[in-house]
C-alpha cells in the first residue's frame, strides 16, 4: 500500500491541530476544570473558593438521593438499551424480508432519528398529555390513572417510553445493514441444513451480527447516560421535585439549580469515571466474544 506524501513535515500535525484544538477546548479542559472545581467549595458568584478536599465526594457518596438516582440512571439505561435493540432489531429482520414497498417500509421506520432528542421529547409530552395524549387516553382505557411529574413510576415510563422511541432508528438502519451484508449462500447453506427459520437466525445470522451489536451496545449506553437529557429536562418541565433524574441531569440540577459548583463537579468526576470503568469492561470482557471475520 503506497504512503501518503506531505510537500512539509509539519502538514500531519497542521492537518490535526483543528480537531486537537476542539478536544482541548470542549473536552480536556472542561474535565481538568471539573477535577479542579470537586475539590474546591465555589462560590456561586465567582467571588472565591475555598479548598475542601475530598468533602465534595463524601457528600456526594454518603446522601440517600444520590444512591437513588444512581440506582434509577442504572435501571433506566439498562431498560433503554435493552428495548431499542430489541425493537430495533426485530424490525430490521422484519424489515429485511419485506420485497414490495420495503424502501417506503424502511423510510417510515428511519424518519425518527431525524428528530432531536429535545423535539422528541416535546412530541412524547404531547404523546403523554393528560389532556390531548392519544398514549394517556390509551391508558385510562386500561385501567391506568397516568399521572406524568406526579407519580414516580409513570415518570419513569414516559421518560423511557420516549427515550426508547428516539434511539430505535438508529439501531434499525445498523441491522439492516449487517443483515443485508450477511452472504446470501451463508443463509441457504443455513436453510438446508435447519427447517427452523427461528433457529438459523440465532445459530447462524445473528452471530454474523456480533461486531454490529457491539458497536450500538456501546452507542447506546452512551446515549442513554447522556443523550437523553433534553428529553427528561422535557418531561420533568424544570420541575423535578421527587421525580425520577438521571445522573448527569442531577449535575445539571445541583450545578445550575443549586449552585452548588464543588458538589456538581464532584458527581461529574464520579461519573468520568464510572464511565471510563465501564468501557474498559465492555472493551475487555464483551469484545473477546465478538468476532470481526
Amino acid at each position: 500500500m503506497k504512503r501518503v506524501q506531505f510537500s512539509h513535515p509539519l502538514m500531519p500535525y497542521m492537518l490535526l491541530l483543528p480537531q486537537l484544538a476542539i478536544v482541548g477546548v470542549f473536552f480536556l479542559w472542561p474535565a481538568a476544570e471539573a477535577i479542579r472545581a470537586s475539590f474546591y467549595l465555589e462560590d456561586p458568584f465567582g467571588f472565591g473558593s475555598t479548598f475542601v478536599g475530598l468533602d465534595n465526594f463524601k457528600d456526594v457518596v454518603s446522601a440517600s438521593e444520590y444512591s437513588r438516582t444512581a440506582w434509577f440512571t442504572l435501571i433506566f439505561s439498562a431498560a433503554v438499551t435493552f428495548f431499542s435493540l430489541s425493537i430495533a432489531l426485530l424490525l430490521a429482520v422484519k424489515a429485511d424480508n419485506v420485497i414490495k414497498g420495503a424502501s417506503t417500509y424502511r423510510t417510515l421506520l428511519m424518519w425518527v432519528y431525524a428528530i432531536a432528542p429535545p423535539v422528541a421529547g416535546l412530541v412524547g409530552v404531547m404523546l403523554f398529555d393528560q389532556h390531548i395524549g392519544p398514549l394517556n387516553d390509551l391508558a385510562h382505557a386500561l385501567g391506568w390513572n397516568m399521572q406524568i411529574g406526579v407519580n414516580y413510576f409513570d415518570t419513569a415510563f414516559a421518560m423511557t417510553v420516549i427515550a426508547v422511541w428516539k434511539q430505535i432508528p438508529i439501531n434499525f438502519i445498523f441491522f439492516l445493514s449487517g443483515l443485508q451484508s450477511v452472504p446470501k449462500s451463508v443463509q441457504e447453506a443455513a436453510a438446508v441444513d435447519c427447517r427452523s427459520s427461528s433457529r438459523r437466525f440465532w445459530t447462524v445470522t445473528f452471530p454474523l451480527l456480533a461486531p454490529t451489536s457491539f458497536f450500538l451496545l456501546i452507542i447506546n449506553i452512551t446515549y442513554a447516560l447522556f443523550d437523553t437529557f433534553g428529553i427528561i429536562d422535557l418531561v420533568l418541565k424544570g420541575e423535578p421535585g421527587n421525580n425520577p433524574v438521571t445522573l448527569v441531569y442531577k449535575v445539571f440540577l445541583d450545578g445550575f439549580r443549586g449552585n452548588d459548583l464543588g458538589g456538581s463537579s464532584a458527581q461529574s468526576v464520579i461519573l468520568m469515571i464510572l464511565v471510563f470503568a465501564l468501557t474498559v469492561v465492555q472493551f475487555r470482557m464483551i469484545e473477546r466474544r465478538v468476532h470481526y471475520s
